[in-house]
């Protein structure tokens, strides 16, 4: 349609101008497929924020899992050593040795769960184990 409301559209080809059951017809097909378009970008946007959702758990799981592994072997080196010294009477050494051990073997099992560490096979003797 022109700015004066008429339809120049092919205009000396035969053709009779669009009624108003015509528009109105175009307008539900159009309407039908804003719809359908509106309705996937919803899906498409509820599947997105899902997934992040899902993500980002995952993420605190593992955050959580790491720090257990790390203060689980911190705090038993520190069990140990504390135990060795109220029984043997070598307090402080059994302690401060074995929190170092237990914050290596702390710092081995974060790695270990990360799989930055290759941890080796028990029994690979090539019969297919």
């Amino acid at each position: 349609m022109s700015k004066d409301g008429t339809d120049r559209r092919n205009e000396g080809a035969g053709e009779q101008p669009a009624t108003e059951a015509d528009l109105a017809g175009r307008m539900k097909r159009l309407s039908a497929k804003l719809d359908a378009v509106h309705e996937a970008e919803a899906r498409k946007t509820a599947a997105e924020t899902a997934r992040q959702a899902a993500s980002g758990a995952s993420s605190m799981g593992r955050a959580f899992r790491l720090s257990a592994e790390f203060i689980a072997g911190v705090a038993a080196g520190g069990l140990i050593g504390w135990s060795i010294d109220r029984v043997l009477g070598a307090s402080p050494w059994g302690l401060i040795v074995f929190l170092m051990l237990g914050f290596l073997t702390g710092v081995y099992n974060v790695m270990r769960a990360t799989g930055q560490l290759q941890v080796p096979s028990d029994k690979k003797d090539g019969a297919g184990q």
